[in-house]
């Protein structure tokens, strides 16, 4: 069964940065993007959004992307969402560690905004397809 992938929940701190994604996931790709500039944002936000996956900046101040995986694992309607970590550090064993925490894969910052939506759609087909 194919799982349809229409709504995104985006944490990023860099103002800059999210009005680029946003734009290549709205824009390019045609997904409903809900925008968090922070995890404890994204925690008040998540569940009433119910977004099909979870789009998480790893480096963050105060809660970071895995810290904020975790706060949201704890509502029941989050529990399951699907979550892609987008970093700057790519190390295989890094990317490794948020595979651990049940991540579908790594997006690498800094990100092609013309491609993003089609590296988030086939991190979604080969998890879903």
């Amino acid at each position: 069964m194919t799982k349809a992938l229409n709504t995104i929940l985006y944490v990023e701190d860099e103002p800059d940065i999210r009005t680029v994604a946003q734009l290549a996931l709205e824009t390019v790709g045609g997904f409903t993007v809900k925008l968090c500039g922070s995890g404890e944002e994204a925690v008040q936000a998540g569940p009433a959004f119910k977004p099909d996956l979870l789009l998480l900046d790893v480096m963050m101040p105060g809660m970071d992307g895995p810290t904020t995986l975790a706060a949201l694992r704890k509502d029941p309607s989050m529990k399951d969402t699907p979550v892609i970590f987008m970093t700057a550090k790519v190390q295989p064993s890094e990317i490794q560690q948020y595979r651990e925490l049940g991540a579908l894969d790594v997006i690498a910052k800094p990100f092609n905004p013309m491609t993003l939506a089609e590296q988030v759609r086939s991190i979604w087909a080969r998890a879903y397809g």
